[in-house]
């Protein structure tokens, strides 16, 4: 071989060796950001099928100013917060719950709203998505 070829030989891999110096780290990079993420998937799964409540009780007084009383208890395993808790009543989304700012498991919470009629469904939504619906016939 003469001087041409090796020397040129040599310029292709020195260029090799900086392209994988460049793309090696991006690799690295990005395959860790994906483990982490599906990390974080398992744990959200895992949050979800721990997560069961119940609606103990629900009373609409028309006596009065119309007051629909929900008690909710968190027969689950896991700790859920009453800000990323939603109810719908007939669909409507209701304001954010307050509190505590936390609903672990065995507690029960009451939900007091002022409703103009009995409504025919409501539907209490926890933060991961799992959720409990109960109609008008449900409701005492």
């Amino acid at each position: 071989m003469g001087f041409s070829v090796s020397g040129s030989a040599v310029i292709i891999f020195v260029g090799m060796m900086v392209a994988a110096g460049i793309a090696v780290p991006a690799l690295v990079g990005s395959m860790g950001a994906l483990a982490d993420s599906q990390g974080e998937q398992v744990d959200r799964g895992i949050d979800a099928l721990n997560t069961e409540f119940e609606v103990t009780s629900a009373t609409y007084n028309e006596s009065g100013n119309g007051n629909l009383d929900l008690d909710i208890k968190n027969t689950g395993s896991t700790t859920l917060t009453l800000e990323g808790t939603s109810v719908l009543i007939d669909g409507e989304i209701r304001p954010s719950l307050t509190g505590t700012g936390l609903w672990v498991p065995g507690e029960t919470i009451t939900i007091t709203t002022d409703e103009s009629s009995k409504p025919d469904s409501v539907k209490i939504v926890a933060e991961n998505g799992i959720a409990e619906t109960i109609t008008g016939a449900e409701i005492q």
